[in-house]
């Protein structure tokens, strides 16, 4: 059982990955943008954290980045399914330039994201 912060803006995203996580017995933290999940991230430590790029406030990147200024060594996840101008890939590229463990474009399959963090979490 893993502590996980979920970041991501889409309700529906924040739900299904809620639900996912706990039926795999994970303690589950949400946020609704990468603001908030700083400011979790600053009461809580967290086993893995699972953040999506594009989000009002502070994006996705802009969390990342903040957390490598810490030295911190939390394992990331960046979703992403893109916006209007750019797609999810570049968003994704972008996030593994700053080292993330994992990337996983929209819509995902939740298999997939399962075994991420079952090989994360080792």
């Amino acid at each position: 059982m893993a502590k996980i912060l979920i970041i991501d803006d889409d309700a529906d995203i924040r739900e299904l990955l809620t639900l996912v996580l706990q039926q795999d017995h994970h303690d589950v933290f949400v946020a609704e943008d990468g603001q908030r999940g700083i400011a979790f991230h600053q009461q809580e430590k967290f086993d893995v954290i699972i953040t999506d790029i594009v989000m009002p406030n502070k994006d996705g990147v802009e969390f990342i980045l903040e957390l490598a200024e810490h030295g911190d060594g939390t394992p990331i996840i960046a979703i992403s399914g893109g916006n209007r101008d750019v797609g999810g890939e570049f968003n994704l590229v972008s996030a593994q330039t700053l080292g993330v463990n994992a990337i996983l474009k929209k819509p995902f399959d939740t298999d997939e994201l399962r075994e991420m963090i079952t090989r994360i979490l080792g």
